[in-house]
This record gives C-alpha cells, structure tokens and sequence, in this order.
C-alpha cells in the first residue's frame, strides 16, 4: 500500500466523515465496510433491507455501520418531498419519486446528503457510472462555477522517478467522451485543484496530444492547443502548457529536446488527456504495466463528493476511493 494513500486515510480520521455505501446488494460493500470502521476511517452508513444485509454481510463485522432501511426509516417521507421539490419543475410527482427513491439506493442516497445527513456517496461496483452519475447531477447538481462535471484516476506509480514521486492524476478518464477546447480546459482547471487537494504539492498541468508543439497538424492537436491558451487565459496562476506528447510532459531529457523553454515539460504531475479514449486506455496501461495503484473513477465538480467505482473494483480500492471521499468532503 502506498504512503500516499496512508496519507489521505490519516487526514481522513483527523475529521472524519459520513459515507455512504448504496450497493448493499454486492459483499465488497460490506467487507470494505469492515475495513473502514476497523481503520476508523469515516462513519459508514448501509442503505438496504433486513434482508440484504444479512445475505451479503455474513461473517463480516459491520456492527459500527449505520443500516438504514428506506421503507422504514423515519425521514423517508422528508426525503422524497424534497426530491418532489428540487424536480418539481421537470413534472416529478410524489409517487413518481417514492418509486424512484425506494427502487435505486443511489437517489436514496443523493437525497441523504441533498438534506445534510451525509457527506458523501461511494457507488459503482455493481452499477453503471450513469446509474452512479445521474441521481447525483439531478439532485446535488454541479459547484457553482463549475462548467461541467469530469472523472480522474489518481495514479501511485511504484519505483517512479517521474510526476511527483509517481504520483499524478489522469483526466479526464472515466466520463466527458470527446470534450470541446472549452470542456477540456475546465477539466485541466478542476484537475489542478483537485490535485493540489489531494496530493498536497503544487498542480503541474500537461495538455496530452501525439503532437509537442506543432510536430503534428491535425483538427484534434489544434483542439488541445486552443484548450491550453483558454486554461491559461481563465487560470493565471496556474502551471499549464501544451500541446506535449507524453514523453515530453514527464521526462526532463526529452522536454529539452521537444519542449526547450517550456515550465511544464518534464515535470507534469497533471495529465489532461484529449479524449475518453485517450484517458481510459492511458490509466488501463499504467496499471496493468506497471503496477500502479489506480483509484478512482473519482468525481470532481459536483457540488457534494458523489464518487464512482469501477466495476472491476475490489474492496481495498473502495476503502480507498472512500478515503478519497473523505478528503474531499473535509476541502468543502
């Protein structure tokens, strides 16, 4: 286990959080769970029924946890008139929503932080990132002053010289498929910050491309030109540059050769990505090769810390994300 992730686990229990775990119908919640009330990590609590917990939590000791039973909770009504209130103007009705509250946890779950009961959700290890994604954008909503909501991947490299001690955030890597220059100067803005949350070092921000600074004319290297020149104009203490191939944008030597004069090159620790695609087959590759640590997909721009899994997820990169979670909540 890396000393990063120790790290934010120790600023996790310094002011610990409410967490909480929807998918009470998959074991990884509650053997995470267990892990996270032994570490005193963060409060948990488990939404489910009688039933659910007792099949998917044998043998495990979540006794700390908070279980809440949505069709005999006291503070269910209050919960589905207030998700009546915020999608009033979209026709929701009251049946309607008990339907929706009580069929999907994760809109449970939503309306729990919605009306201060919690501070974050964990979903994702047995549902879709729009199932995981959707009631959180219907009900919690974006920042404000954030244009969009984006996914990251925080990255722990072992024995990596590169980033900062192997340590970087990849984004967008879960979520925004082909980001315009506008969405992907936004993401390259919340990533920097998020990482500088984290990570507690300064954000370096590299804008990825197969071009470094015109090597290649293409529709898609003018993209990430003209997202670099609006993140840096809307950000303008931030260390930002593009375009760079990767190798430009972490390996010293090469940054002098293709990047000569850049203060980014050589050194990024924040790696912007052009594409989903880009994202998603970068942070597969770092971690399949090279062992890394991957947590996430991670969040940002939401107004509370709703946060994803992947599907693939066992339950130390919940404890993790969970953490991460925590974190995020205390930088509210």
């Amino acid at each position: 286990m890396s000393t990063f992730i120790e790290r934010i686990k120790e600023r996790a229990k310094a002011d610990k959080k409410k967490i909480i775990l929807p998918e009470s119908m998959d074991r990884r919640t509650f053997e995470a769970a267990e892990k996270i009330l032994k570490e005193n990590i963060a409060d948990i609590i488990i939404i489910g029924t009688p039933e659910q917990i007792e099949a998917n939590s044998k043998g495990l000791d979540i006794s700390r946890a908070t279980i809440i039973d949505p069709y005999k909770y006291e503070k269910t009504e209050e919960y589905i008139n207030l998700f009546v209130e915020l999608r009033k103007s979209k026709g929701l009705t009251y049946d309607e929503a008990k339907k929706t509250a009580l069929g999907d946890y994760m809109y449970y779950a939503c309306l729990m932080v919605k009306a201060g009961d919690a501070d974050g959700v964990v979903s994702g290890a047995c549902h879709s990132t729009a199932n995981t994604l959707r009631p959180s954008l219907q009900i919690i909503k974006t920042k404000p002053g954030v244009k969009l909501v984006s996914a990251f991947f925080l990255m722990v490299v072992p024995n990596c010289e590169y980033g900062e001690n192997g340590t970087f955030i990849f984004a967008d890597s879960g979520l925004e498929q082909n980001p315009d220059p506008e969405k992907l100067a936004a993401i390259a803005a919340c990533s920097a910050e998020t990482f500088e949350l984290l990570v507690e070092k300064k954000a370096i921000v590299a804008m990825l491309s197969h071009s470094t600074k015109g090597s290649a004319k293409h529709a898609d290297v003018d993209k990430v030109v003209e997202a670099t020149a609006i993140c840096k104009k809307d950000n303008p203490g931030l260390l930002v540059d593009g375009e760079l191939q990767l190798d430009a944008a972490i390996v010293p030597e090469v940054a002098e050769s293709k990047a000569p004069g850049s203060s980014v090159a050589g050194r990024a620790n924040v790696l912007i990505f052009p594409d989903l695609d880009a994202g998603n087959i970068g942070y597969k590759l770092v971690q399949r090769l090279a062992k890394a640590e991957a947590y996430g997909p991670v969040t940002q721009g939401i107004a509370m810390p709703i946060n994803d899994l992947s599907r693939g997820c066992t339950a130390d990169d919940i404890v993790g994300v969970v953490a991460i979670t925590c974190v995020q909540a205390q930088g509210k």
